[in-house]
């Protein structure tokens, strides 16, 4: 982060997201119509604001955010040329509308909980939101396929017609499976295709990993009766065990190593390999941040009893 090789931004389901520089425009064009319709829809509207009101304001915007600039700073700046009864309404609106990058400030992952901004690198946007999509899609499958339509919509929040369009243009490009349900699923024509039978590790997955968070169909990844435990009313999505491919549990940092809570009973071979995550893990952790997700421990409370181990580094 700190020479800017990777930047963090308001970019895939409208929440902050880690990506390589030269990847931000196409994220961001792909994004686009998305950001539109949800940032400068009705809460917009409803601070008396119109989408030509942030075309108006938005070059300027941009311009004082040539150098690092606080929350404050930005807010103020609106609050100057719309008035103080619309600049949160403004503010909330192009902070993530507007093509902002988070500036790193220091601490364990570069950023403190109190962000400031800086405008994206000119030059990094090509005006067209379709082909920036198209590379999207194509590097969703390449991650994440076999996939179908609502897996690929709901993974980046963008709507289905769009998602149908590009296929549509991929062509050869692609392969085309009957899935559940017949349901049409999509892969890149190259892709590895591992036998049924293909052992899938053990895994420690961090908060918010796309894994969790990558189709539309939930339980290819989270058994239906453990989504609640592990999605939360909020939408925190807690670290979790995967076994065979499923979540099976949850974990977190805790004096004396990772504390990992199973959900059914698991094999000794499963805990071998999480046990084997977790001194990887720790080796990471040790001088970054020992007791990362803490603000979360609140969440453990609320858990149903587990089989609880303590996997040391």
């Amino acid at each position: 982060f700190a020479d800017r090789t990777l930047v963090k931004a308001t970019l895939l389901r409208i929440t902050l997201h880690a990506v390589h520089r030269d990847d931000y425009g196409t994220v961001r064009e792909a994004m686009q119509p998305t950001l539109h319709a949800s940032r400068l829809g009705h809460r917009f509207a409803a601070a008396g604001l119109t989408p030509a009101d942030a075309a108006e304001l938005e070059p300027g915007f941009l311009e004082f955010a040539s150098r690092p600039r606080s929350n404050g700073d930005l807010a103020g700046w609106l609050a100057e040329r719309v008035g103080a009864e619309k600049k949160d309404g403004a503010w909330w609106g192009l902070r993530s509308y507007a093509p902002l990058v988070h500036v790193p400030t220091g601490g364990p992952w570069s950023f403190e909980y109190s962000p400031s901004y800086v405008a994206a690198p000119e030059g990094r946007f090509t005006g067209d939101p379709g082909a920036a999509l198209r590379t999207l899609v194509l590097r969703y499958l390449e991650g994440f396929g076999p996939a179908s339509v609502a897996d690929i919509a709901q993974f980046a929040m963008v709507q289905r017609a769009r998602v149908r369009s590009v296929l549509g243009t991929l062509g050869e490009t692609l392969e085309m499976w009957a899935g559940p349900e017949g349901r049409v699923l999509y892969d890149v024509r190259a892709a590895p295709r591992p036998p049924a039978d293909a052992p899938a590790p053990p895994r420690l997955l961090p908060m918010w990993d796309s894994v969790l968070l990558a189709y539309d169909d939930r339980s290819r990844v989270i058994p239906p009766d453990y989504r609640k435990l592990v999605t939360r009313v909020n939408g925190d999505v807690l670290p979790t065990l995967l076994v065979d491919g499923y979540v099976a549990g949850v974990w977190r940092p805790v004096e004396g190593g990772i504390e990992a809570t199973a959900f059914h009973d698991l094999p000794d071979a499963a805990w071998d390999g999480l046990a084997e995550e977790a001194r990887a893990l720790l080796a990471l952790l040790a001088d970054r941040d020992p007791r990362v997700y803490s603000r979360y421990a609140h969440w453990w409370s609320k858990l149903p009893t587990g089989q609880t181990r303590v996997l040391p580094g």
